[in-house]
């Protein structure tokens, strides 16, 4: 995987809008669960990608560094070499001398070829580090979309269970509107009042009945003393 592929899909998943997700969603807690698992296995691969070019620049600069170190080595031997050769030269060796300027030449030239080498790591090392500087800027905006996603889902999680046990309760409420128990009372109510005003009616009726039987009993006694009366006008 190029390290430019790692730095697009790194922008491009740091950059998801979650909103816009969630309203093409029709089911948003399930889109979030699933968002939730996309990201943070892309995560993971992004992170071992990102360690690799990390691992690659390190690499990069050791070698610059060594380049940098054996310029620098190289310098002091071409030094030594070129004392000595002027320490011969005055002592009259003058084949000896030339020896080591020669070797003072060939030190000077693995440190030329040393230099070369280390300037043309720097432009490689310093557009690494700008990328790894964006790769990890990416990671550590995708997990803090991340932390995002998963609060969303917790939220989503918590109104949904709300808006449940809220139905639950109306359900709830409609189903004793529906079957109000006070209408059940009222009914009972009016039969019990139904039975009350029959009882009334019976005992008016057996009262008035009485009053009959009294009335026919005066009758009764008026006719005895009619016939009592007129017994003794005929005596």
């Amino acid at each position: 995987m190029s390290k430019q592929t790692i730095l697009g899909r790194v922008t491009q998943l740091a950059k998801a809008n979650i909103n816009a997700l969630l309203d093409q969603a029709e089911d948003p807690q399930k889109m979030l669960d699933q968002l939730i698992r996309d990201y943070a296995n892309n995560i993971a691969e992004a992170e071992e990608a990102v360690a690799a070019t990390i691992g690659n620049l390190r690499l990069m600069e050791q070698d610059h560094q060594e380049d940098v170190d054996a310029a620098k080595e190289w310098g002091e031997k071409a030094l030594a070499a070129s004392r000595k050769a002027d320490e011969l030269r005055a002592g009259g060796q003058t084949a000896e001398a030339d020896r080591f300027d020669n070797l003072a030449k060939v030190a000077l030239g693995r440190q030329l070829q040393s230099e070369k080498e280390a300037r043309t790591a720097e432009p490689t090392i310093a557009a690494q580090t700008d990328v790894v500087a964006k790769l990890r800027t990416g990671l550590d905006r995708m997990g803090t979309k991340l932390g995002e996603l998963k609060a969303k889902r917790d939220e989503l999680v918590a109104r949904s269970k709300s808006a449940d046990a809220q139905n639950r309760m109306m359900d709830a409420v409609q189903s004793i509107d529906v079957l109000d128990p006070t209408s059940e009372l009222s009914r009972f109510e009016d039969k019990v009042r139904r039975e009350e005003a029959r009882a009334l009616g019976k005992q008016e009726l057996a009262a008035s009945s009485l009053d009959a039987q009294f009335e026919q009993l005066d009758a009764l006694g008026d006719s005895a003393e009619i016939e009592a009366r007129l017994a003794a006008l005929k005596s």
